[in-house]
């Protein structure tokens, strides 16, 4: 999942909906999510991310975090998020070639 421009308080419903979605309508237990294309992530756009762990987690799966630009990698170290989620700094190559062949 590639999200861009900026997770804030206007914006985080929308990709809560987006999570709800994808977890109602597959059986998915591993997210990636490509978030280098995102700008700016306020406390409301962690806690959609927590979230969606939350969820993932009760299925036996997880979510992790590729790519975020230096403003975003600074709040998950400030928070300390970047110990909660694995923190990639490019989309695994793997699961790019998955994504390809989809």
């Amino acid at each position: 999942m590639a999200i861009v421009g900026e997770i804030d308080l206007y914006t985080a419903p929308r990709l809560q909906a987006e999570f709800t979605r994808l977890l109602e309508e597959s059986a998915t237990t591993l997210v990636v999510i490509d978030m280098s294309g995102v700008e700016f992530c306020d406390s409301t756009g962690m806690n959609v991310l927590l979230s969606a762990l939350k969820r993932l987690r009760e299925r036996g799966g997880a979510l992790e975090v590729a790519g975020p630009r230096p403003a975003v990698r600074k709040i998950l170290q400030v928070t300390g998020l970047d110990s909660v989620f694995t923190v990639h700094e490019t989309v695994p190559e793997e699961l790019l070639a998955v994504e390809s062949q989809g």
